[in-house]
């Protein structure tokens, strides 16, 4: 028997397909994150199944008992507490020692807090990066800001509010005008999206928001602008001739380029 993985509502329990409620119905075993928010979701929807806890402390030990089971001829769903799993949740283990043992592997599709977040920011692109979560340090972000600006691409990633200020304070710092969405509660009660600038969504977000967070970042410049980065250090060269503070003529440039403004500050010493 095949093991099927099924995507589970970002937020609104309506949001579960029919197929997938007949899968996590009429499976033999349902793995989940947590037993709880699962069973919560098939209660509304008048489903009782068999839950087992399957999550990240755990992956390697499940993944080790159910496969015999699917071996053995078992139904067994998988499930995590939002979304498909496999993407930032856990599943990726276990769909490949399923596929090794030669084992079909079902995938069914759902809802996806990433693809709600893109068409919602109004920044689709021919094609766009799934980041995963965002760095948690100052340096891993600032990497990730350079790495971006010549992206001419949307990019998608996950946040927790907790870190998200800082987030959104570094995008700033390094593509003031870049246009950002966050998008938080995605299909909740208080879904809120918030399009912007990178340096107006960081003012509108000082503080820590409440709930799920996913960030949109839209399109860079691209190789060709990033290129111009000589003719933005010579821009900041004339304005500090002129008398303006570096840190400021570094700023304006930035604003008018897109370049970071600590690239220009450090680059014009």
């Amino acid at each position: 028997m095949p093991l099927v993985v099924s995507p589970t509502p970002i937020g609104n329990l309506e949001d579960v397909t029919l197929r997938a409620l007949r899968e996590l119905g009429g499976a033999d075993l349902v793995l989940c994150e947590d037993t709880r928010r699962t069973r919560v979701l098939l209660d509304r929807h008048g489903i009782r199944a068999r839950l087992l806890s399957f999550h990240r402390h755990n992956e390697a030990k499940r993944t080790a008992e159910v496969v015999p089971r699917l071996l053995a001829g078992e139904r067994i769903a998988l499930a995590s507490d939002a979304g498909l799993p496999g993407m930032n949740d856990p599943g990726a283990r276990l769909v490949g020692a399923a596929l090794e043992q030669g084992i079909e592997v079902v995938v069914l599709p759902g809802p996806s807090a990433v693809e709600t977040a893109l068409v919602a920011s109004g920044l689709v692109g021919d094609r766009y990066t799934f980041l995963g979560y965002l760095p948690r340090t100052a340096a891993g972000l600032e990497r990730l800001w350079h790495e971006l600006r010549d992206w001419t691409w949307p990019a998608v990633a996950f946040d927790s509010p907790r870190r998200l200020p800082a987030s959104l304070a570094s995008l700033a710092e390094a593509h003031p005008e870049r246009p950002v969405a966050v998008c938080r509660e995605l299909t909740k009660r208080f879904e809120e999206i918030v399009r912007g600038s990178a340096s107006e969504v960081a003012a509108r977000f000082r503080t820590a928001p409440k709930g799920e967070v996913t960030l949109v970042v839209g399109s860079g410049l691209g190789k060709a602008t990033a290129a111009d980065e000589g003719a933005a250090l010579e821009a900041v060269a004339q304005l500090v001739a002129a008398g303006v503070p570096r840190r400021l003529a570094a700023e304006v440039a930035a604003r008018l380029t897109g370049i970071s403004r600590n690239r220009l500050y450090r680059g014009s010493l």
